[in-house]
């Protein structure tokens, strides 16, 4: 059996491998029921769907595509490297590091960071583009977050705030 779209192939494996690990991960929580849904309910739900489309999306794979097997290309390094490492960064200037001695900076700050990391994933990077981008989303972070959910977690530095 020949595959003809390698990507459709591989992603549909993708697919099933994660929505099988939540199907399992779902049965250390209780399940309950469609009347009583426990807190296992919702991922075990997902993971069988996900692992459904995965098949689905795999199987296809099979039957249809172009005829030269619409081959995989290379990893994009660059973009995994930048947009994992604005996630950690956004992380760690959050929360900060106490065992390393690096303080907490808050949201705002945290959120510049990650857009500005994150934003050398791409192909150009123009900084009053990302500025303004990073002001929207601090702005509508603190808005969803902090004054409609109420949630408690820094905003500023410390050593701002006091």
């Amino acid at each position: 059996m020949k595959i003809k779209s390698q990507k459709d192939f591989w992603a549909g494996l993708m697919y099933m491998a994660v929505g099988i690990t939540f199907a399992v991960g779902a049965q250390n929580y209780t399940i309950g029921s469609g009347a009583r849904m426990g807190p296992g309910y919702f991922p075990l739900l997902l993971g069988i769907l996900l692992t459904v489309i995965g098949a689905l999306i795999s199987a296809k794979s099979l039957t249809s595509g172009p005829k030269d097997g619409d081959p995989i290309g290379k990893w994009a390094w660059k973009q995994i490297f930048f947009v994992i490492g604005a996630n950690l960064l956004f992380g760690v200037l959050l929360a900060g590091l106490p065992s390393f001695g690096v303080p907490a900076m808050g949201l705002i700050i945290a959120i510049f960071g990650l857009t500005f990391v994150a934003s050398l994933a791409g192909h150009s990077f123009k900084f009053l583009e990302v500025f303004i981008l990073s002001a929207v989303l601090a702005a509508g972070s603190y808005v969803a977050f902090v004054w409609a959910l109420n949630l408690q977690f820094p905003v500023w530095p410390s050593f701002i705030t006091g």
